[in-house]
């Protein structure tokens, strides 16, 4: 079997991984590392969770470690562009982890943080930078950071940022960095752009592929429940409560919604059920959200609610389950979503709800994934808990009675006028008289009331 030492890495950086008890190399990380250590460029095709970032960051160190150059002013020797603030941090804290032992200085960039801050730290410049291309442009339009210096390029998670917008920042960042330097290209999945991409960044890149593009990892076990669109918070909550027979144990469960108020109002439900739950997504600021996956990784609070913000790139240990709880509509994102479970060669369990109107996209995932679904059955008391008999479903609250307000002023007199005497009124009804002079008054009323009208229309 292939060690580390087998690579051809420095001893600071095989020390570095001593000191993680790392000794054996990933598919991935086995293909990509000598071809970057011999300075080439290179397309990594992985799925998420095979140990890219080693892949990339190990043989980068040592060739900054070689070339020995001066931290450039206002700018980094290496630059690695994630799509998300989460993946960009945890890139960043990898290669501190695997440099502490090479004296090189690390720092990364997000949107959502202070600006003054970003360009107070790189004044002097650094020798690794990690960052969001959002933020980085910003820097660069402010004059505070430039890319005169890079020598390494490294694109992470290419497609998500195809996705998330990215590719007018992606081709203007290409455009600043200088052409003598080394790209290493990591992307999921091939689609045509991404390819094109490859095509301008990439001088003669070397292809390592370890797995068919948009394919499921295989010690993922996924099952299906057909449920109808309003009835899957009761299911989600029969399930967290375990009242229904779902395979494995809850450690993490990673929830998926498609839009971030989906998943604000997920976590307010289960608020409402005594289950307690984080969101995040892209309306969250950057502290809340290291707070939400800082509570997740401690399990202090198992239950995360995410849109696909959180679907790459969260290197978040004992994920047990992904719940989709809404079925993505771009295929390969199913793809990305379960492969938060099953990670560092663990098992996992992906549960996905499919009600009538997502059919087509089940149909889209089933097609251009190796997906094979488990049908499971609604637990049997489900559709009593929906109808509001069961055990598990709130009391509905009763509707408040509206109290009239009493009348005051000019109302209180009209209404005296209208109904005199209320008190002491005969039980059997009013006389004729009384009835009688009521009429006459009230329709004296009204033709007084008629006439000024007329007068007044007329003046």
């Amino acid at each position: 079997m292939t060690k580390f030492s087998d690579l051809g890495l420095s001893q600071p950086v095989l020390q570095a991984l001593d000191m993680k008890g790392y000794s054996d190399p990933t598919p991935i990380q086995a293909q990509a590392i000598p071809p970057v250590l011999e300075g080439r460029d290179l397309l990594g095709i992985a799925q998420t969770g095979t140990g890219k970032t080693a892949a990339f960051m190990l043989p980068s160190i040592d060739n900054l470690r070689r070339a020995d150059n001066k931290v450039p002013f206002k700018s980094c020797r290496m630059l690695v562009l994630a799509p998300t603030r989460e993946l960009a941090g945890q890139i960043a804290q990898s290669a501190k982890d695997y440099g502490a032992m090479a004296g090189l200085s690390v720092h990364s960039i997000v949107g959502g943080t202070s600006v003054n801050k970003d360009r107070n730290k790189l004044h002097r410049g650094c020798d690794i930078l990690v960052a969001t291309p959002g933020r980085l442009l910003d820097l660069i339009d402010q004059k505070a950071f430039a890319l005169n210096g890079v020598e390494i390029l490294v694109l992470d998670e290419a497609d998500q940022m195809l996705d998330l917008g990215f590719i007018h920042a992606l081709r203007r960042i290409s455009q600043l960095v200088p052409q003598d330097r080394q790209t290493l290209f990591f992307s999921a999945t091939m689609p045509k752009q991404i390819k094109e991409l490859v095509g301008k960044y990439c001088h003669d890149p070397v292809t390592v592929s370890v797995t068919p593009a948009a394919t499921t990892a295989e010690r993922i076990d996924q099952y299906l429940f057909m449920v109808q669109q309003d009835e899957k918070q009761t299911l989600l909550e029969m399930i967290l409560l375990e009242q229904h027979p779902t395979p494995g144990d809850f450690e993490r469960v990673l929830i998926f919604t498609r839009t971030k108020h989906g998943a604000d109002r997920v976590v307010k439900r289960l608020a409402q059920r005594n289950i307690p739950a984080n969101a995040i997504h892209g309306n969250k600021s950057q502290p809340q959200r290291e707070r939400a996956l800082d509570e997740f990784k401690r399990a202090k609070t198992p239950i995360l609610v995410a849109t696909d913000v959180a679907a790459r790139g969260i290197d978040i240990p004992g994920v047990s389950h992904v719940i989709n709880f809404e079925l993505p509509n771009v295929p390969e994102q199913y793809v990305h979503r379960i492969g938060r479970t099953a990670r560092a060669g663990a098992d996992g369990v992906a549960i996905a709800f499919c009600a009538e109107d997502e059919r087509s996209y089940l149909k889209d995932i089933r097609k251009q994934t190796d997906a094979e679904f488990e049908r499971l059955p609604l637990p049997e008391n489900f559709r009593a808990v929906v109808e509001g008999v069961g055990p598990t479903k709130p009391e509905p609250k009763q509707p408040r009675q509206r109290v009239q307000p009493k009348p005051r002023g000019a109302s209180a007199e009209r209404a005296k006028a209208k109904h005199p005497a209320r008190k002491g009124r005969p039980q059997g009804g009013r006389s004729g008289a009384a009835a009688g002079g009521q009429a006459e008054a009230g329709g004296g009323g009204n033709r007084r009331r008629r006439s000024g009208s007329r007068s007044r229309s007329r003046g």
